[in-house]
């Protein structure tokens, strides 16, 4: 394969960055473990000898998405769908006061199904649906666009801002009791088991991925800085990240804005010298590169947004979608990929301009092979203002169509 020529090549001619030794063989380095995908524990273990301890250094970066990355399954929807079943969220004096860009459909169509005028919000099936609907399609449930107006498409996405502003009136030590019993309660369910919410069918289990606890753990033990960024709510991420020994000052999410009682309001905070606002930036896309460098490498203003000199960049970073491109292709040393037939990010990983990108599957129930290529040289990027053209390459050239081989 392609890819792993690259890197063949790559490994051979030089070291993993120019200015790195090669690292010396220690029998007692920290090693991985587990069952991976073809090579990759092979490789990801050269860039933890290469970066850490056992090469005498200390201190390289290594960051990760959350959600069906380091676990199967999302925790903010987990959270979500729990406080929509004990009747968690209140209800807005006004539905458009939680998002910008809720369109008056949205507005609408959530009055009647949850109501409005504080108090806690109805977990009836009509509201579950509503809301659940908006979450995941970004339609009210007869199909209306829920948001509308203008976004920075690589900078933020409605929905996902919305989440943490369903919480508004809460405190994040609330939330946080949310998140701990909702884990409590996916951690119990089997594997496979699926809940009903008004009409919308979810998974009512997580787990998180061995391989990738072991990988974190490793990184821990060979002297890596290692932070989780992910697009959903802070407290909720905190919650789960202290699962694989990570703690809040190394888990980067959204950041809600609090009001002078303490408590979560619709604004969150922003980066790169974009103030504070209700949703216009979060970790998404090209805001994750954002909130790296800014809260990891106190990069500040504008530059926070530019791809940095290598030691200013992570050594590993994985993720599993689109929203991951930008921060996992920043890093210096391996690019993990983890397959859910995300367009703009498969299309990267299998054309491994670098010869450093690594695809795994799902560690559990991966997904089928794609049977069509992705369709990398005519549509797989985001464009700013939402529309979709080729993915490029640094010169300019488009990534060609790529076929769907690690599944």
């Amino acid at each position: 394969m392609r890819h792993l020529l690259a890197w063949t090549l790559v490994a051979a001619a030089t070291t993993l960055t120019a200015a790195t030794p090669q690292p010396p063989a220690h029998p007692d380095c920290p090693r991985l473990t587990g069952t991976w995908h073809g090579d990759d524990r092979a490789r990801l273990q050269q860039v933890i000898d290469t970066y850490g301890t056992c090469s005498g250094h200390r201190g390289a970066v290594a960051a990760f998405d959350w959600d069906n990355t380091v676990t199967k399954n999302d925790v903010t929807d987990a959270t979500l769908t729990w406080a929509l079943r004990h009747g968690k969220l209140l209800r807005p004096d006004h539905w458009t006061d939680t998002s910008k860009w809720l369109t008056p459909a949205a507005d609408q169509a959530l009055t009647r199904a949850c109501g409005t005028g504080g108090g806690p919000v109805l977990s009836g099936p009509r509201c579950a649906d509503e809301i659940l609907e908006i979450r995941e399609n970004a339609t009210t449930m007869t199909g209306a666009p829920a948001f509308a107006g203008t976004w920075n498409h690589r900078r933020t996405v409605p929905q996902y801002a919305w989440v943490p502003q369903l919480f508004a009136g809460r405190t994040p030590a609330e939330l946080t009791a949310y998140a701990t019993a909702a884990r409590r309660e996916a951690l119990a369910a089997p594997v496979g088991a699926t809940r009903t919410l008004g009409t919308h069918t979810l998974p009512a289990y997580v787990r998180y991925y061995d391989q990738q606890r072991d990988l974190i753990h490793t990184l821990q033990r060979a002297g890596f800085d290692v932070y989780i960024v992910s697009a959903g709510a802070e407290p909720v991420t905190e919650v789960w990240s202290a699962g694989v020994g990570i703690d809040a000052a190394h888990t980067i999410a959204i950041r809600p804005v609090l009001d002078r009682r303490g408590r979560i309001t619709p604004r969150n905070e922003g980066c790169g010298g974009t103030p504070a606002s209700r949703g216009e930036v979060i970790p998404y896309i090209d805001g994750k590169r954002c909130w790296i460098n800014q809260e990891v490498y106190g990069v500040r203003g504008a530059a926070a947004w530019l791809r940095q000199p290598p030691k200013r960049r992570p050594a590993l970073a994985a993720g599993d979608a689109d929203t991951d491109v930008t921060f996992v292709g920043d890093a210096t040393g391996v690019h993990l990929a983890v397959n859910r037939n995300k367009p703009e990010l498969m299309c990267r990983a299998y054309d491994d301009a670098d010869g450093r990108w690594l695809v795994t599957p799902m560690f559990i129930d991966p997904l089928p092979r794609r049977p069509e290529p992705y369709p990398c040289s005519t549509t797989a990027y985001t464009a700013p203002d939402g529309t979709h053209g080729p993915l490029r390459r640094e010169d300019g050239t488009a990534v060609p169509d790529e076929p769907d081989t690690v599944y």
